[in-house]
């Protein structure tokens, strides 16, 4: 199938959950939230749910699962987590070990999941209103931003970048701004190096296509920030999706952030 094949959400989940499609869900049913995952033993929940609380630009929380349940209930969704999203990435003992289609043999008794919002949620929005974004997944890099620390959940903010051209960078601002669910405004216009990214030509994630000339490169704040702050705070294990690789719920991107606002 192609990302044009699937008409709902929750056509694509299922034909996620059956293995049927494995590709990243940038470009895909454009008017529709999408999540980034990050799962953690019980034990560390209270800690990554306050930092999600402190950090609401890189970790927007949309939902938390109940201690060992895979399965989430948002807004009258039922969202199994371990099947229904392409690809996922874990972590042991802060090492990383590779990645999977399928985390139900891996899933654990105290895990709990975290659904957080997605920039992707903002993309359809922007080429709406002329500024085109590339389908894609966007370039992501690690950044020098600080994000604020809780206990030994601790590091700096990944960013994705889109480039803008130069005269809509504030209606890019404004119109990002309505959806916190989509990580909000941009967290940086301008210069990468300013905020610890030596080259835009090697994203840690993501594919970079250039920045036009006229153009402007525009950071925003990215749920792979998990991903950065969280192997080395003593966790027995992680699971997140892979970047690129979203949840894409059943609500429609203003629904969702109507919800959070």
């Amino acid at each position: 199938m192609k990302k044009e094949d699937f008409k709902t959400p929750l056509e694509l989940r299922l034909s996620i959950a059956k293995g049927e499609w494995d590709q990243p869900t940038s470009g895909m049913l454009g008017d529709y939230q999408q999540a980034n995952l990050a799962v953690v033993p019980k034990d560390q929940a209270y800690d990554f749910l306050l930092f999600c609380v402190r950090n609401p630009k890189s970790c927007p929380l949309l939902a938390v699962s109940e201690v060992g349940d895979p399965v989430i209930h948002f807004q009258g969704s039922e969202i199994n987590v371990c099947t229904m999203l392409p690809r996922y990435r874990m972590w042991k003992e802060g090492e990383y070990v590779g990645e999977t289609l399928d985390l139900t043999e891996y899933w654990q008794d105290d895990s709990v999941a975290f659904l957080l919002g997605c920039s992707h949620t903002f993309d359809a929005p922007l080429n709406r209103a002329g500024i085109p974004v590339s389908a894609e997944a966007p370039a992501v890099y690690y950044s020098n931003i600080p994000c604020q620390s809780v206990g030994a959940i601790q590091g700096n903010m990944a960013v994705s970048m889109r480039p803008v051209a130069a005269d809509k960078v504030a209606l890019a601002t404004t119109i990002t701004a309505r959806y916190p669910s989509g990580h909000g405004a941009p967290v940086h216009i301008g210069d990468p190096a300013l905020i610890g990214i030596d080259t835009l030509e090697n994203p840690d994630f993501g594919v970079f296509g250039g920045v036009p000339e006229g153009y402007v490169p525009v950071f925003w704040a990215c749920g792979v920030t998990p991903q950065a702050v969280l192997p080395n705070s003593g966790g027995a294990y992680l699971f997140t999706h892979f970047a690129g690789h979203m949840l894409v719920l059943d609500q429609t991107v203003d629904e969702v952030a109507a919800s959070l606002l």
